[in-house]
């Protein structure tokens, strides 16, 4: 019972020893394979996706342990797994490999010294990446022209003399789809003794093209050099994962196509072709023409044998799971934010401070770190640090001392970091706040702070004082967490020393002079906090053999509060690269979050999602996560178009009219801080007691905030998405194997995408059925191939955009008819009791609203005092009926504030 060679042309592979190897032909026919990813139905936070594949096993070659298996040693716990289908396009595959991608040889008409335009349509899971897209490009001395993308930007870079580099750029949108086209032209002499560099992106290279904006640079008009080298589409340097589609390069803009490469209606497996323009190329390094389609990657756990008991028949019902599975499993907190980063940049000595309570001393993460020995210590009592795990509270006249290995390489520089902070007032009379010894000729150093200023103490061989510089400073230093910092380094036959306070996120005040001496090693801490301090609590004490204090700490201290979603997103994965990887879109906005707190890598990155409103979920082509921040979320294109009245929806479609996702008083809780809420009062989805209301809905959430100002406004979002009044249209079902002109938009189809059903019968409520996609299970069996998407409503994501025609109009509250209306009327008295009347303006026209179910089109308005008179067309989704007086009148689609 194989899998045969279909016209589906599923293809199963597992990744045996690093190696891919197609097992297609040993999946049994009687297990379709299923495929789930993204949000169960009601859920807000994605589950692992799944992938079921049955494997005949007769001959035991996927039993892992099996000796004699061809696989033996090659598969086991998370072995690699990947399924897909044919595209209806070929391209390029890239691996990252370096010099993978195509090339053709020079050839007079690529000599393009003049004016350029180059063009390339590819497809990658994150534009923040570096990508050589197309170019002349050789070795220095043979560089003439290449496009370019670099940490979200668009690049042109060009040479006038082959090894000279020249390049402009611009900002790709946030908005950029995975597959989109990018193009530059250069006007080498625009005619007022410069240069034009100008840059755009389309859905496709068949445009149409959105200008990113021009630069006009240079003294003098440009050129670029006629080097020798051969054109390359990608294949200059590592790190392109992803796929070319096409691309074109023009002598002159919008000038002669002299190279046209054009994989799509490529053989798989072609290793040569001709294009359009008469250039040859070839595949080179690991690149492939493919067109394949991942719909799964993911990792097999477990590998159960089965067999019936005649023992004819034996199979192994493996399952996949994506990489959230695996995150999932993980228990292990990550360390605080100072944890992290302070060991990286290579302390000489280092004490976190972070024990849990009953210690009795202060452990150094480092390789050979001695523990720092205290006394009147209470641990984990202050967690108020936001880089920090919770840290101790020293009693008046506690004590630390600790040693400081020698750094590796002589250094003339030495440096030590405190972070503190005081509870109580400033001490009348200064007291001991760091004491530690060095092998120069200041033998200990001393720093006392009080409300009458600082001292900075310096002490010789034998005892006597060398140093007493007193240094004017505030009570304001004993108010927040402060770290104290002081550097010295040698400056000729002086000790040139600074002493400074950075208040965590915020400003920085210091002192510096000279001293005679030689500044030689830190070589221990030995301190004797004062007796007339109130409770101090510290933690993160670093000592270094160079200035790097601010590099080290900054942001790290307050957790990177403040800092948003995507940009933590960013850092986490970026920091646990070996575990997880993720996309982004390049110039994202999204929302400000609170201190990053110790917790697992998944709960982490979660909660960047949930103070976002954003989704994150799994990459069906690559063992990775991907996000959508909310901002993308908003008025977006459907990516898939469905005809009811086609058939392009299999039954059953079945809207349900429940209360699943309804929350009508929603509270928002900063952690850390304080709380907004959110309530409808009236209306049909309100508090009120049906049927006034569908009576009280309420939750509260708690999410990572920058601001006290963010609950309240986050909640009213919540609270218009719970109070969404229409239907849910929980699964939608596409028998793709039937309907096949559906395929290259299903295949393109992301979670959070929105898709529209038009056509749909008369029993349902007129006009298209808009919806999001929040998760799929996909079904494939031999010869069908069944989608079944989870969805949510689109509406509440439509929102306001200024001066647009559609969603730019605000309502105006209470407006309803005058007097009854027949079903024909063309003419609509409005009443409007309070609020602002409605505008008389021609060139606001049409105004869409809806009266009853019914939408009608507004094409004049006239008078200026209630009530107005409506000129309208009527029937505009297929409703026609009367109404009565006292009907609603309202906008079809009212803006609404985006959060």
């Amino acid at each position: 019972m194989a899998f045969p060679d279909t016209p589906l042309g599923t293809r199963v592979e597992l990744q045996a020893g690093g190696v891919w190897t197609d097992v297609t032909a040993d999946a049994y026919t009687r297990d379709p394979i299923t495929i789930t990813r993204g949000q169960p139905d009601g859920a807000t936070v994605a589950d692992p996706s799944r992938c079921t594949v049955t494997l005949n096993n007769r001959d035991g070659k996927y039993s892992p342990r099996n000796p004699v298996s061809p696989y033996y040693g090659v598969i086991g716990r998370n072995t690699p797994i990947r399924v897909s289908v044919p595209g209806t396009e070929s391209y390029l595959a890239l691996d990252g490999t370096t010099l993978s991608g195509a090339e053709t040889p020079d050839h007079a008409s690529l000599d393009i010294t003049g004016d350029l335009d180059i063009r390339v349509e590819a497809e990658v899971t994150d534009w923040r990446g570096t990508y050589n897209l197309l170019g002349k490009w050789g070795v220095a001395g043979q560089q003439s022209y290449r496009l370019q993308v670099g940490s979200g930007q668009l690049y042109l870079l060009w040479s006038t003399d082959g090894t000279t580099l020249s390049f402009e750029n611009k900002p790709i949108p946030a908005t950029l789809p995975r597959r989109a086209a990018l193009r530059a032209t250069l006007d080498v002499n625009n005619g007022a003794g410069q240069y034009t560099a100008e840059f755009f992106t389309a859905p496709s290279l068949d445009g149409p093209w959105t200008s990113l904006g021009t630069v006009t640079d240079g003294a003098a008009p440009t050129s670029i050099f006629n080097s020798t080298a051969t054109v390359k589409a990608a294949g200059f340097t590592a790190g392109f994962v992803g796929r070319v589609f096409r691309g074109e390069i023009r002598s002159g803009i919008g000038g002669t196509v002299v190279a046209a490469p054009d994989l799509r209606a490529l053989a798989p497996g072609a290793t040569a072709w001709t294009d359009t323009a008469g250039r040859p190329w070839t595949v080179i390094g690991t690149a492939q023409v493919s067109n394949r389609i991942a719909r799964f990657v993911g990792e097999v756990s477990s590998w159960p044998p089965r067999w019936a008991p005649s023992g004819q028949d034996v199979w192994v019902p493996i399952e996949g799971a994506g990489v959230l599975r695996r995150l999932g499993q993980g228990k292990k907190a990550l360390d605080s934010t100072l944890r992290r980063r302070l060991p990286s940049r290579a302390p000489l000595a280092y004490w976190p401070c972070e024990e849990d309570q009953g210690a009795t001393q202060a452990y150094s993460p480092l390789a050979g770190g001695s523990p720092l020995t205290v006394s009147g210590w209470a641990f984990a009592q202050d967690d108020t640090l936001g880089g920090s795990s919770p840290l101790p509270v020293i009693a008046p006249g506690g004590t630390m001392r600790g040693r400081v290995p020698a750094p590796a390489v002589a250094s003339t520089v030495w440096a030590l970091c405190m972070p503190y902070r005081v509870e109580g007032a400033a001490p009348g009379v200064e007291q001991e706040m760091l004491s530690w010894t060095t092998s120069g000729t200041i033998r200990r150093w001393r720093v006392t702070m009080g409300a009458s200023g600082t001292h900075l103490y310096g002490y010789d061989a034998a005892g006597a004082e060398a140093l007493n510089q007193p240094v004017v400073t505030g009570p304001n230093l004993f108010s927040g967490w402060w770290r104290l910092e002081v550097v010295a380094s040698q400056s000729g036959s002086n000790i040139a020393f600074r002493i400074g306070w950075t208040k965590v996120g915020g400003g920085a005040t210091s002192f510096g002079s000279t001293v005679t001496g030689t500044v030689g090693a830190v070589t221990n801490i030995d301190t004797a906090f004062g007796p007339g301090l109130p409770d101090i609590r510290i933690g993160h004490l670093t000592v270094w053999s160079s200035d790097v204090i601010a590099p080290a700490y900054d942001s790290a201290d307050k957790g990177f509060d403040g800092e948003t979603a995507t940009a933590r997103l960013a850092r986490l994965t970026t920091e646990e690269s070996s575990t997880v990887r993720i996309s982004l879109p390049p110039g994202a906005t999204s929302t400000p979050m609170g201190p990053q707190r110790p917790d697992t890598l998944l709960a982490l990155l979660q909660q960047c999602a949930d103070s976002d409103i954003g989704v994150l979920a799994e990459d069906r082509e690559a063992p990775a996560l991907v996000y959508r921040p909310r901002e993308l979320r908003y008025n977006q294109t459907p990516r898939l178009g469905l005809d009811y009245a086609a058939g392009d929806v299999a039954p059953p479609l079945e809207p349900v009219d429940d209360d699943q996702l309804t929350r009508n008083d929603r509270t928002v809780t900063r952690v850390g801080g304080s709380s907004g809420r959110a309530v409808l009062e009236t209306g049909p989805m309100s508090v009120q007691a049906p049927p006034n209301g569908v009576g009280l809905y309420d939750d509260s959430i708690d999410l990572s905030l920058a601001s006290d100002t963010q609950p309240e406004q986050i909640a009213h979002w919540l609270l218009h998405l719970g109070t969404w009044d229409e239907a849910r249209v929980p699964t939608v079902r596409i028998l793709l194997h039937k309907r096949p002109a559906l395929i290259p938009a299903f295949l393109a189809l992301e979670l959070g995408d929105r898709i529209q059903i038009v056509n749909t019968p008369p029993w349902l409520p007129p006009g298209p059925i808009d919806l999001i996609v929040q998760g799929v299970t996909e079904t494939l069996g031999i010869r069908t191939w069944e989608a079944s998407l989870t969805c949510v409503p689109a509406g509440p994501w439509q929102v306001g955009v200024y001066d647009s025609a559609t969603l730019g109009k605000a309502e105006s509250d209470g407006a309803q008819l005058t007097s009854g209306i027949t079903s024909t009327a063309t003419s609509v008295s409005v009443t409007t009791p309070t609020g602002p009347r409605w505008t008389t303006d021609p060139a606001e026209m049409p105004i869409d609203i809806v009266v009853g179910g019914e939408e009608m089109r507004v094409t004049a308005i006239s008078g200026t005092s209630s009530p107005q008179t409506f000129t309208v067309t009527r029937s505009r989704n297929g409703i026609v009926k009367s109404h009565s007086a006292g009907a609603a009148v309202a906008l079809a689609r009212p803006a609404v504030y985006a959060l």
